[in-house]
């Protein structure tokens, strides 16, 4: 029988949160067909104080489809590698463990910012979602940010609309962010790099060779358009010049940055949030240098 689930909108329109969802034991198949279209429907899910454990973690994001390896294997859980570990321990912490970077953003030193993006955008199969978990939240920051791709679409002027129907954006993978070309603020630099950080940039040239994907895509359950762009990691446009492609890129990631619309996600202890990453962009606030964020992660593998 299914969960009898209930639901709320998030603030600025983004989003649902979940209630009445038991990770206690597997998910029936009812359970599962109604979560999955909430995901479709909503785009963002939030579930607080489910996120227990690793078991919990998990039998929640295969409700959602098939999960992946990421492309960070630096960061696989030891004998869990289907989770990822994105936390941040500030170096006088005896557990100390080197796997986030620390930015200057605007005068504040935080670990583990990111800049509006795609999730594995700079592959050739886009990846169709995550799970983050809350183990240990911050006083301060930490924040997680999501801006809905099918309202940045449609807030687009009707020329520029007709303009990208058919082009291809060229991504190529910098985990530096103060070296991507768009969406990231002047008053952004890297203070810190970690053994994590270093270890990708490592094998970049490798590993990592640019892909494109199309600039616009169709939600295939709804109909819906959506703007298939990550200002971070953008690099060109397929078959137009370098100064054409910088200014659309431009102007895009303007449009993106600068949307009104965004929901940011305030953790707690055991909150789990899933996310389609074909739907949402999201962001990453970090946390201050000088304290603890224990955060876990699962990817969802793409058509």
């Amino acid at each position: 029988m299914a969960q009898a689930l209930t639901t709320r909108t998030l603030a600025a329109g983004i989003g649902l949160e979940v209630d009445g969802l038991d990770l206690s034991g597997p998910l029936d198949d009812g359970t599962v067909e109604a979560l999955w279209n909430l995901f479709i429907d909503a785009g963002v899910l939030v579930f607080r104080g489910v996120g227990t454990s690793p078991d919990a973690h998990i039998e929640l994001s295969r409700a959602f489809g098939e999960l992946e390896l990421h492309s960070n294997r630096e960061a696989w859980l030891e004998g869990r590698p289907e989770l990822i570990d994105i936390s941040y321990r500030p170096p006088s912490d005896p557990g100390f463990t080197d796997l986030q970077p620390v930015y200057d953003v605007g005068g504040v030193h935080l670990a583990g910012w990111l800049a509006w993006h795609t999730d594995q955008c700079f592959v050739p199969r886009l990846s169709r979602g995550g799970v983050l978990r809350a183990i240990q939240v911050p006083e301060r920051y930490g924040r997680t940010g999501f801006l809905d791709k099918v309202r940045l679409y449609d807030t687009l002027p009707d020329s520029v609309r007709d303009r990208i129907g058919d082009l291809r954006v060229v991504y190529r993978f910098e985990p530096r962010m103060d070296r991507n070309r768009y969406g990231v603020p002047s008053a952004v630099r890297l203070l810190r790099s970690s053994a994590g950080m270093d270890s990708l940039v490592e094998r970049l040239e490798r590993d990592f060779p640019a892909v494109s994907h199309p600039l616009v895509i169709t939600q295939r359950e709804t109909g819906r358009r959506v703007l298939n762009f990550s200002p971070c990691y953008a690099v060109g446009i397929e078959g137009m010049p370098d100064d054409e492609a910088h200014e659309l890129l431009t102007l895009l990631a303007d449009h993106c940055t600068s949307a009104d619309h965004a929901y940011l996600h305030e953790w707690q202890v055991h909150d789990l949030v899933a996310w389609d990453n074909w739907r949402m962009l999201h962001r990453a606030e970090g946390c201050l240098e000088t304290e603890t964020r224990l955060m876990h992660r699962t990817s969802l593998a793409g058509a």
